[in-house]
């Protein structure tokens, strides 16, 4: 594990992930308008929209395992070829069916890189670090959520979406890949030789059944469904209301904005209103304002909701990341992560399908009802969980709040057993 001073590779890693997630953030919007060119209806657009997370479904545990005994890194650029070809080959797809496939590569593309990339922040931060390096690495994917709708906006012209949509794709291809030149030294040699844990792999079941991990995943997923549905269904809600794109892609990048300040003033937060109550608040708040965005508000009311929203979802995931790899068993963290993903994954399925569904038969903005139903009851259960998970001893407690009354642990001496600490 690597702590302290040096953060270098968190830098160049937030920088890759910038340009990987601007990539998928440009090229969801660019997908469901090409997809509208082409003659798809409200439920097409959701049917597309989770292929994206089909693909990548069954692979997240597999991919969980070997890193949890290997190395992270090769994920890395790995899955900035499969987003990039992915954005590529969809912007030349001709049909709806060819879409949604290279869509599903688009996605796998994405679980590469973020399993990857999750586990070296999981590796290489002490635990004492590890609210403030998720955050800082989400701040990555807040980027390119932010450039990525804009430049969307910007390329796809409503009097010929079906060229200029493809042209986006092709863009976001381009740009995804710059990602690449952004890899290298992310990886201590020494930190996965550290984290190997030799024996048996730890069953499934016992991950799912740790003290936190299942609140984790489905605020994780909650948070997730709710930025997913905003960057496939904002456009066709736009479409609906007569809003252009370009202005639909400073909606969505408005929102990515408040969630990258969020994400700065994470810290503080914490210190002010602890783990339980800053996610049982945002996500209270954010199933309000999920439901709010079914209203015809006029678009600078919208443009305010969907700040305060961005804010609000700013908090879930990197909390989610820190509370699951705590509470995983020893060996099995990136595993837990993944388990985390593929909730997050099976949200992304079901989650757009059923708003297509919904939005078949209600109309546009009701798939944002179902948000706010299914973020009030992740508050519900962030308000139950504890604000920190059990205890672990794999890293040296932070120098300002030393363990009193508790010696330091010799470096290979075996680890004490897990006591439940105060919550902050």
């Amino acid at each position: 594990m690597v702590s302290g001073g040096n953060r270098r590779w968190l830098l160049r890693l937030v920088i890759a992930f910038s340009f990987a997630q601007g990539a998928v953030s440009m090229a969801r919007p660019a997908v469901s308008y090409r997809a509208l060119a082409l003659g798809a209806d409200e439920r097409a657009v959701g049917v597309i929209a989770g292929v994206y997370a089909l693909l990548p479904l069954f692979a997240a545990v597999p991919l969980g395992r070997r890193t949890d005994h290997g190395r992270c890194a090769p994920l890395l650029p790995a899955g900035v070829v499969l987003i990039s070809g992915g954005c590529v080959l969809s912007g030349v797809a001709g049909s709806l069916g060819t879409m949604a496939l290279w869509s599903g590569v688009m996605g796998l593309g994405h679980l590469c890189f973020v399993i990857g990339a999750q586990s070296l922040v999981a590796r290489q931060s002490a635990p004492h670090e590890q609210d403030r390096n998720f955050g800082h690495f989400t701040i990555g994917a807040s980027l390119g959520q932010l450039v990525g709708p804009v430049a969307a906006g910007a390329v796809v012209d409503g009097a010929a979406m079906a060229h200029s949509s493809a042209v986006a794709l092709v863009a976001a291809g381009a740009g995804g890949a710059v990602a690449l030149t952004s890899l290298w030294r992310t990886e201590d040699r020494t930190a996965v030789k550290a984290s190997a844990v030799p024996g048996a792999r730890v069953p499934v079941g016992r991950i799912l059944r740790a003290r936190g991990v299942p609140a984790g995943m489905l605020i994780s997923l909650s948070v997730l469904s709710a930025t997913d549905i905003l960057t496939a269904y904002l456009p066709v809600v736009g479409e609906h209301r007569g809003i252009a794109p370009s202005v639909i892609g400073v909606l969505l990048s408005l929102r990515a904005a408040a969630t990258i300040a969020c994400r700065l003033v994470l810290t503080p937060l914490l210190r002010l209103l602890g783990r339980t109550a800053l996610l049982t608040v945002t996500c209270l708040l954010a199933a309000l304002l999920c439901a709010g965005v079914a209203l015809p508000l006029p678009v600078p009311a919208l443009g305010l909701v969907l700040v305060v929203l961005g804010f609000c979802l700013g908090v879930g995931q990197p909390l989610s990341m820190t509370t699951v790899v705590q509470a995983a068993p020893d060996g099995a963290r990136s595993t837990a992560l993944a388990l985390r993903l593929t909730g997050n994954r099976l949200g992304q399925v079901a989650a757009p399908a059923a708003a297509g569904l919904i939005a078949g038969v209600a109309g546009v903005a009701a798939p944002f009802v179902m948000l706010g139903a299914l973020l009030l009851l992740s508050s519900g259960v962030a308000l139950r969980s504890p604000s920190r998970p059990p205890a672990r001893d794999d890293g040296p407690p932070p120098p300002e709040r030393p363990a009193p009354g508790r010696p330091a642990r010799p470096e290979g001496a075996p680890a004490p057993a897990r006591t439940p600490e105060p919550e902050e």
